[in-house]
């Protein structure tokens, strides 16, 4: 948002629901592949807007909901969004929750865990019978979470289900806008040999795979023409190129 001010940009931080500070009531809640929330999303901001252009930014699991948004709706996507970039996005949410369960990513896939075992707790008894909330309570990765709350409460069969209709990777070759595809190889939560080949994608979707950068980080970027890359600036600057070339 500090590099958008700098151009002299508009910008919008966009929440998901029950993560923005207010309760969430409706008998759902939020998931990688919600490309149905992303539209509604952006349909508004599309008429908040007006006659400027309109860029969409997400960041890993929006990352992945945005994609998988403009992959699906292709050319209809492209009517809403002048371009888009993802930042870190789990392309294949299988190989993402098997890496979150191994060294040291468990660390922060049990802390997710804490924040989304309450909201699966207050869910449960706003409205009973959505989920099993002892199963919610009780899951201690991923897996076992989406199998007992966002699978149910999404009309997924399972995590597995999950997982396989809602990954972008599969959605990237029906892309028809600009779209800027970031993800660093050493990415703890997704392994280099899951991201998307040129191959898979369509030919307006640009991949930038660096070697490092972690996870939404990409400090000390030495490619920085003006002289960013040993600061955290890099990755605001590459995204905010992109889509001023796009516009």
């Amino acid at each position: 948002m500090a590099a958008l001010l700098r151009r002299g940009w508009r910008g919008a931080v966009v929440h998901f629901r029950g993560c923005g500070g207010l309760e969430n009531r409706l008998p759902r809640a939020y998931h990688s592949g919600d490309d149905h929330e992303i539209d509604w999303i952006l349909k508004r901001m599309h008429t908040l807007a007006g006659s400027a252009t309109l860029h969409a930014v997400g960041i890993s699991l929006g990352g992945n909901a945005l994609a998988k948004w403009a992959g699906r709706r292709g050319d209809d996507a492209a009517r809403w969004v002048d371009s888009a970039a993802v930042i870190s996005a789990p392309q294949d949410l299988a190989a993402g929750a098997e890496a979150l369960a191994n060294g040291f990513a468990r660390l922060y896939a049990e802390s997710f865990l804490r924040t989304l075992r309450v909201k699966a707790q207050k869910l449960a008894k706003l409205h009973p019978g959505l989920i099993d909330g002892s199963k919610a309570v009780n899951a201690r990765s991923f897996v076992e979470f989406d199998d007992a709350v966002t699978a149910p409460l999404h009309g997924f069969r399972d995590a597995h289900d999950y997982y396989a209709r809602s990954s972008c990777k599969q959605w990237l070759s029906g892309v028809t806008l600009p779209l800027l595809v970031i993800n660093a190889r050493n990415d703890p939560f997704l392994p280099a040999f899951a991201l998307a080949s040129q191959t898979e994608v369509s030919s307006t979707v640009t991949l930038e795979y660096p070697a490092d950068g972690g996870h939404v980080g990409f400090p000390g970027r030495a490619n920085d023409a003006k002289g960013l890359g040993d600061t955290l600036s890099w990755l605001p600057h590459r995204v905010l190129n992109f889509l001023d070339g796009h516009g």
